[in-house]
């Protein structure tokens, strides 16, 4: 789904995907101080970057994936200018069996982080294996068009 959005997004709108949930150390808190364990200081500067998140994560064991939750929690304690803190978030369920847990775990924890959810820009766009091409991105014009519409709506 990410990297069909780098793909497709519109000129204006720069995609940046994050692949590195699984280098990421167990959140600890007392590990919250500087310096930092490299992989989320890393974490920290991209997000701080960018002026937008778009996120799109499974539903696992009827929740989010541990991972995902794990970047998230390492998210939330950045107290510096540009972190989640009012960012604007937007996800997209690629599940072709919905992830509404997942989804409702991830609004809770946004929630919490104070991150600004653009409820617009959260989308249904299920995506089965048949939509996906060789390179690892989706193929099919229409969910492509939705995708860059979603990004459209989270920047603007």
């Amino acid at each position: 789904m990410l990297k069909t959005a780098r793909v497709v997004a519109p000129d204006s709108i720069e995609v940046v995907v994050y692949d590195g949930v699984g280098g990421l150390p167990h959140f600890d808190p007392d590990d919250d101080v500087v310096p930092l364990p490299p992989t989320v200081a890393a974490l920290r500067n991209e997000v701080r970057a960018a002026d937008a998140l778009l996120l799109s994560t499974p539903e696992y064991a009827g929740a989010l994936p541990g991972s995902f939750k794990n970047a998230l929690d390492w998210l939330i304690g950045d107290g510096e200018a540009g972190s989640i803190y009012e960012k604007p978030v937007a996800w997209i369920n690629a599940s072709p069996r919905s992830a509404t847990a997942a989804h409702e775990s991830l609004r809770t924890v946004l929630g919490f982080a104070h991150a600004t959810i653009v409820d617009a820009a959260c989308a249904e766009i299920p995506v089965t294996a048949a939509l996906i091409g060789t390179d690892g991105t989706i193929t099919d014009p229409a969910t492509r068009l939705r995708i860059a519409d979603t990004l459209t709506v989270l920047v603007g």
